[in-house]
């Protein structure tokens, strides 16, 4: 591949910007890529500094420059990854009292239609139309839509820049009247009294931190509203929710590591909230209600894997928890659901999930049975109570989404919907596997595959490596149609399932975190290494590919091991770290603190962060073809991380390989809002390692 840059770049002047923190100083020359008023950026980008929007321009027209001979490949891809994609579509309706809710899509619609219709059947009502309230914006999203208990009224939030500042408002589901409700700056989701007639909320700061939970009155001015708590602490994020039974408002307030869970009667929504267990640092804890009992998902007392106690409702105490479930090391508890006479719990050991349904009554347990070698499993809990039926969804890397009622007494699993392919699908011409790699501390990592039964594994195939690795998060094994667009190009679809994640249990994710996050990077080389080893790729054919936290996997593994790959995907990527976890106004940098360790007070959290920040570890050297992605509006990974990175890399690398940043100057952290539109952003990538791997 000609590798030869077709235009000129943008050039990032330098400007000295010198600290000094634990008798470390440090010179910051791009610094100044950093909006001085990145708060007002977020709720308007049009006040950025144009010095600073000159330069991603530049970068953008540069980007596009560069993969003009990819353009005809992109609009290809676009068309076949959108043929996949069934247009007029709708989930299965979740029954809820009188009524069935749903989500539809119309033939070419970019935004869903949030729906219902009554559960026996009958004429359908649009509740609130994405497509319709997106006209003319240049970025639109829906955060969901919340239907009050009595079934009258809808509560939406809605984002039109990107920053995640969704503005709430409300409307009669019968009719669709509009009332003036109005709420600005919250995270879009609300918790319904039980009457209907109230709502709990959480407020955004100007920093983007959740901090405050308000009660709001329907048909009362915003200005009006109570506030119920308000989280003292930076570093703890509050959320609300409301438990199955819908008898208790629940407000949480957490960090990566520690929760501290409140309680509201749902029927009396103005009583104050009430302490189910103080927080303790290192305890997480997730609360449920069935009858007189409160049912706690916790792993207090050394249950790393998560155990499941119950306690009575009067009397919460940690010294009235009795065990329900035990802690079994390996076996990770990843949530619980109790219904009328059943619990039902999702959970994960050897890498793969699994469902288990416990009898109440007689305590028996059973497990709900799966076959294939590398599979997903999704489990819905719907909106009710009291009922003997359960939802999931499977999907394997070759076997699209299925979706299951399953009744919990007979056992019986009925098939409610298959993911349709339009453009066609055969589960057959493909294969998905897994293999262990070897890391080099005797631990072995799950690495997940896909390829066409026709492609040869001799090492001449090309492979795209995708990891996170951070937050306990785990990459399902699930099916995508968009990946088909590389696989029936002869590529190898790899998911590395590195430590910083679950996959293994909560070991895994603490042997991928703070002191330990060097793990992460050496357990997606080893992943890498192997698949060479194996034939399944070779060195040097390898696109690797992560987003946010995986991309910052990215930067690390771009300058530890650039040899192996032929290029890097970043998407957002979190490349800043130390600059970062050093700026306590950034909007998640106390909460962070627990995940990467918090450099402004500890000398060796900072020394374990210098040690492996892409940003600060560029080196003089060759580096493989690189693509960033960034979202201007991005609250969660800023636009200045990626831009700074790559300033720094055309400074200091000395090879002449593609070096491309591309930041959309309409959206944030999760890319362009519409599902077609989204198919863009994707063509460039796969465009991109198409053309890195030699295959245009």
């Amino acid at each position: 591949m000609d590798a030869r840059l077709p235009a000129v770049p943008a050039h990032a002047r330098k400007i000295s910007h010198v600290t000094t923190r634990h008798g470390h100083e440090r010179d910051d020359p791009y610094h100044w890529l950093r909006a001085e008023n990145w708060q007002e950026v977020m709720r308007d980008p049009g006040v950025l500094d144009p010095e600073i929007r000159a330069f991603l321009e530049q970068e953008n027209a540069h980007a596009q420059a560069v993969m003009a001979d990819t353009q005809g490949l992109q609009e290809a891809l676009v068309t076949e990854m959108r043929g996949r994609i069934k247009e007029d579509d709708s989930s299965v309706p979740a029954p809820d009292g009188p009524f069935a809710y749903y989500v539809s899509y119309v033939e070419g619609a970019e935004h869903p239609r949030y729906c219902r219709s009554p559960r026996g059947g009958g004429a359908e009502t649009v509740l609130v139309d994405g497509q319709a309230l997106a006209q003319g914006k240049a970025f639109f999203r829906l955060a969901g839509v919340d239907h009050s208990p009595d079934h009258r009224l809808v509560a939406y939030g809605f984002d039109e820049t990107g920053s995640e500042y969704y503005t709430l408002r409300l409307r009669e589901a019968d009719g669709g009247r509009e009332l003036d409700d109005r709420i600005e700056a919250t995270t879009g989701h609300v918790a319904w009294a039980a009457d209907g007639a109230s709502f709990l909320y959480v407020w955004n700061d100007d920093n983007h931190r959740p901090c405050k939970v308000f009660r709001h009155a329907v048909g009362t001015p915003a200005e009006a509203d109570t506030l119920v708590y308000e989280e003292a602490d930076p570093g703890f994020f509050v959320g609300v929710g409301e438990t199955q039974s819908r008898d208790f408002l629940v407000i949480s307030a957490h960090d990566h590591e520690t929760a501290e869970v409140y309680l509201i009667d749902a029927h009396a929504p103005e009583t104050p909230p009430r302490l189910v267990a103080a927080r303790e640092p290192g305890h997480e804890y997730h609360v449920e209600h069935r009858g007189d009992r409160l049912l706690i998902l916790t792993n207090a007392d050394g249950a790393e894997d998560f155990k499941i106690v119950e306690a009575p409702l009067n009397a919460p105490e940690r010294d009235n928890w009795r065990e329900l479930v035990a802690h079994v090391p390996g076996r990770l508890i990843l949530s619980m659901t109790p219904l009328r006479d059943h619990m039902v719990r999702l959970e994960r050991e050897d890498g793969l999930p699994r469902i288990v349904v416990t009898h109440f009554g007689t305590g028996e347990d059973h497990a709900i049975a799966f076959d294939e070698e590398a599979y997903s499993l999704g489990l819905d809990p719907g909106y009710e109570f009291d009922t003997a039926t359960v939802r999931f969804s499977y999907s394997s890397m070759t076997t699209p989404a299925q979706i299951f009622d399953y009744d919990l007494q007979t056992r019986e699993r009925v098939l409610r919907k298959t993911q349709e392919v339009p453009s066609g699908h055969d589960p057959a011409d493909y294969v998905t596997r897994r293999l262990l790699a070897p890391a080099a501390d005797g631990e072995t990592v799950p690495v997940s595959l896909l390829y066409r039964r026709d492609t040869p594994l001799n090492g001449s195939a090309p492979c795209l490596l995708y990891g996170y690795g951070s937050y306990g998060i785990s990459v399902p094994a699930s099916f995508a149609t968009n990946r088909l667009s590389l696989v029936d190009r002869g590529f190898v679809y790899a998911i590395a399932h590195i430590r910083g994640g679950k996959d293994k249990g909560y070991r895994w994710y603490r042997e991928g975190k703070r002191q330990a996050k060097a793990n992460t990077f050496t357990d997606f080389v080893a992943a890498a290494e192997h698949l060479v080893a194996q034939g399944v790729t070779g060195r040097g054919a390898i696109v690797a590919q992560g987003g946010s936290a995986g991309g910052m996997l990215m930067g690390a593994v771009a300058n530890m091991a650039p040899e192996l790959f032929a290029g890097i995907v970043a998407e957002v990527p979190f490349v800043d770290v130390l600059n970062t976890m050093l700026d306590a106004t950034l909007p998640l940098t106390p909460p962070e603190w627990p995940e990467w360790g918090n450099p402004i007070e500890s000398a060796q959290d900072y020394e374990t962060i210098a040690a492996y920040s892409p940003y600060d570890n560029v080196r003089n050297g060759p580096y493989p073809h690189i693509l960033a992605l960034a979202g201007l509006s991005d609250p969660r990974v800023t636009y200045w991380e990626p831009a700074k990175w790559i300033a720094r890399l055309r400074e200091m690398k000395t090879d002449d390989n593609l070096l491309l940043l591309h930041t959309n100057m309409d959206a944030g952290h999760a890319g362009a809002a519409g599902r077609f539109d989204r198919l863009k952003e994707v063509a460039l990538v796969y465009a991109f390692a198409l053309k890195v791997a030699g295959r245009v």
